[in-house]
């Protein structure tokens, strides 16, 4: 099943999800030495590996983090294919003095806010389906 790929139906059923916890990403070298069950996502650079975790999980590995973030899941299944999407909410959120930090997977695309920024951001994304 190919996900949407049309900028006016995905904006209006993106319908963002916020998962409870605190969220982190830290940087390892050792990523052999995390179990994968314990992260959420990693990503291989030149300097090192980056991995989004829980923040209670960097703690117990003793991971060091700067930026403490909610995840908001938006629940539309769209296309890695699908021009727009990123640049209309993460437009919006800048535009309410908002960070986000993005990742596209499979199905769906993921935003992390500064926890104080939750409700805001949440506010902010739902307005898309009005």
């Amino acid at each position: 099943m190919s996900g949407e790929k049309n900028l006016e139906m995905l904006l209006k059923s993106m319908k963002p999800k916020h998962n409870l916890g605190e969220f982190v990403f830290c940087k390892t070298e050792r990523l052999e030495l995390i179990k994968l069950s314990q992260i959420i996502m990693t990503f291989k650079e030149e300097e090192s590996t980056t991995i989004i975790t829980k923040k209670e999980v960097a703690d117990q590995l003793g991971l060091e983090y700067s930026f403490i973030a909610s995840w908001i899941t938006l629940t539309v299944h769209s296309s890695l294919e699908a021009v727009g999407l990123t640049a209309a909410f993460s437009n919006a959120l800048s535009k309410n003095g908002i960070s986000c930090n993005v990742v596209a997977a499979y199905y769906h695309d993921h935003i992390f806010v500064d926890v104080k920024d939750t409700e805001k951001a949440m506010k902010i994304l739902n307005e898309f389906s009005k």
